[in-house]
């Protein structure tokens, strides 16, 4: 069957699915809904259907889907809108509900309900945000977004060790992203001010609302100096939690990128920096699960790049990368996860050596490998190729050589650096060997299949790209598969190839610590703290304690004012005199001591209600006098 007769084919069962007029369910609320029965699934079995069932379901809802704007709610005089549906929206709505299923497969040997509930939770508010069509639904969709995927990453119970460290991030995760839900709110807020209007759509940037929500939009898409959380939790999350975690967060904000602020010039910059930012940390890295995370970053510049480009072109290029990168990212993370789930190791000086026990894993994971480096034939050589495209179509030259620069790094070290040392080599089996443990084996089924899936949509796409490029917002004037492009790729990528194996023993992984930008909030917190609990506590408690030595003044005075004035003025006078009127110094001095020691003797009688009158008072009397002292 020829690629034109197969997408006929597509499109034809899409027309049968989707009718004149359809009836569909926001694709957000399926996956929302469908969470709250996840708890209480006892039946392995019957949980494995349920959880696989509802992306199809999604899927199926997604076809049904036509351009309009549907569920309008009125809310405090606002219309609120669940389902704007565009071609923008339906083509991350597709790769989301594919994801979700892909991601349920990879983790169907987990036993912990919780997280199919917060990953279920996860998804849901993705979509939600995708078909948004006002801000404060957005903004709701975007917090439960932030909650819910925190606990993917306290849901790692492998080791104490990694609960430990997962904790820690997690916390850090939720701070950051709580930061930025706040920043939102603001701009949000300052948005509807400003214009009286709640709709979701392009919106002016220059002033401060736009600015604090642009500011929280690429901070969910991890754009450096505020891209330090991904690279810190990512890899603290559980194996199959990670997974989901590299396709919602990063590329809903790209979504609203595009949705909001397309052909902002800014963007264009902080993309291309991204996109060499993130190979550069990935080149120290020797964590597998790390120096993935940090090619999310890399990848993600072509996206935010081609925001900020702003054509056509461009903003088909960031769509569709977009699509592609969720399949092959989670591909690459499937892969890095298996082999994590079988040694229990994630160090690339601490593997080595596996390629004959894990063939299976290996192929596949050499299939995002190749992906995510834009090999022709694979689905990256067709998307970002288009945003590398439209920065030379924009006659920007420093940006295309920033991001061509990146596509070799990407295959450099996600591509050789990583698989190389994580398969080959004989560092982990011969360890392995001599204590008598460290049987490995291939990955579980569910894993594989989960795998075989994604790597299969990845050489598909590569394929036939118009498949994918007739989901997107504007009508494709693009050929990747050109002499020029396919002759220019392949000889970066081979002699990239050919550096990595000349230079071989340089680029082998080393232990290390990468300094990101984290450090000063790790750091920077343990300041503020210590301030918190030292100067500050103290000045914070100053007037409290200065309040209770006034009352207990009063209170001691109340017991009996006779006595307490006499005191009062006798002590006075004998440390001013050293004696009282008409008395030796001697006797002045006992009659002094005696008074104190006996007081009150007897003592006024009190209300209960004493002491409260008594501050009462005080605090009216210390009123009055400011109030008269006031000009």
């Amino acid at each position: 069957m020829s690629a034109e007769a197969f997408i006929s084919l597509l499109i034809g069962s899409a027309s049968i699915l989707a009718p004149s007029q359809p009836f569909f369910v926001p694709p957000g609320l399926i996956f929302i809904v469908a969470s709250l029965l996840i708890p209480v699934l006892r039946n392995n079995r019957i949980r494995n259907i349920y959880l696989l069932a509802i992306p199809v379901i999604a899927f199926f809802d997604v076809l049904r889907m036509q351009e309009g704007v549907f569920y309008r709610i009125d809310f405090l005089g606002y219309e609120l809108v669940l389902a704007k549906v565009d071609e923008l929206s339906l083509v991350f709505a597709y790769v989301f509900v594919i994801m979700a299923f892909a991601g349920v497969l990879y983790a169907l040997h987990s036993k912990n309900n919780f997280e199919f509930f917060a990953a279920f939770l996860y998804i849901g508010s993705s979509l939600g945000v995708v078909f948004a069509g006002d801000l404060f639904s957005l903004y709701i969709f975007w917090e439960i977004m932030a909650i819910s995927s925190v606990f993917l990453i306290w849901l790692n119970n492998e080791t104490w060790q990694e609960r430990r460290k997962a904790i820690g991030a997690g916390f850090r995760y939720i701070m950051v992203h709580a930061t930025g839900g706040v920043i939102l709110l603001g701009g949000i807020i300052l948005y509807i001010l400003n214009t009286g209007s709640i709709e979701f759509g392009q919106i002016p940037y220059g002033d401060l609302a736009s600015i604090f929500i642009l500011f929280s939009f690429i901070l969910n898409a991890a754009v450096p100096p505020l891209s330090a959380w991904l690279s810190d939790a990512y890899p603290e999350a559980s194996v199959t939690g990670a997974v989901y975690m590299t396709a919602y967060t990063t590329k809903t904000a790209v979504y609203v990128l595009l949705r909001a602020f397309p052909g902002v010039e800014i963007l264009i910059w902080l993309g291309a920096i991204m996109a060499v930012y993130g190979v550069i940390y990935a080149v120290l890295e020797n964590d597998i699960r790390r120096l993935l995370a940090y090619h999310i970053i890399s990848q993600v510049g072509y996206m935010v790049a081609g925001v900020g480009i702003g054509t056509e072109m461009a903003v088909n290029g960031s769509a569709s990368h977009a699509f592609c990168h969720i399949l092959y990212k989670a591909l690459l993370f499937m892969g890095a996860g298996a082999v994590i789930h079988v040694t229990g190791r994630r160090k690339l000086t601490e593997l080595g050596g596996i390629y004959k026990y894990m063939p299976l894993t290996f192929f596949l994971y050499m299939v995002g490998g190749f992906s995510i480096s834009a090999f022709p034939l694979f689905s990256g050589f067709v998307s970002k190729s288009m945003v590398i495209a439209a920065s030379a179509e924009a006659k920007m030259p420093l940006v295309w050589l920033m991001l061509t620069l990146a596509s070799s790094g990407t295959f450099l070290h996600t591509g050789l650096k990583l698989p190389y040392f994580t398969f080959f080599g004989e560092n982990y089996v011969e360890k392995a060997k001599k204590i008598g443990t460290g049987k490995v084996k291939e990955a579980p089924l569910n894993m594989l299949l989960a795998m075989g899936f994604l790597a299969f949509l990845c050489i598909f796409l590569g394929v036939y790209p118009e498949v994918l490029y007739r989901m997107l917002p504007y009508p494709v004037d693009f050929e990747p598969y050109t002499g020029q492009h396919i002759t220019e790729t392949m000889q970066i990528l081979l002699f990239t190839a050919l550096g990595f194996f000349l230079l071989l023993k340089y680029v082998a992984g080393e232990p290390t610590i990468s300094l990101d930008t984290d450090w000063f909030y790790r750091k920077g917190a343990r300041v503020f703290m210590g301030f918190v609990k030292g100067p500050l506590a103290y000045a914070a408690q100053f007037p409290v304690n200065i309040a209770n030595h006034v009352i207990a003044r009063v209170k001691w005075f109340s017991k009996s004012p006779v006595s307490a004035t006499f005191l009062v003025i006798a002590t006075g006078t004998y440390k001013l005199f050293g004696t009282i009127p008409g008395l030796q110094p001697e006797h002045s001095k006992i009659l002094i001591e005696e008074a104190w020691k006996n007081y009150p003797g007897e003592p006024v009688r009190r209300s209960p209600v004493g002491d409260s009158i008594i501050l009462v008072l005080l605090i009216m009397a210390i009123y009055g006098v400011i109030s008269y002292l006031r000009p």
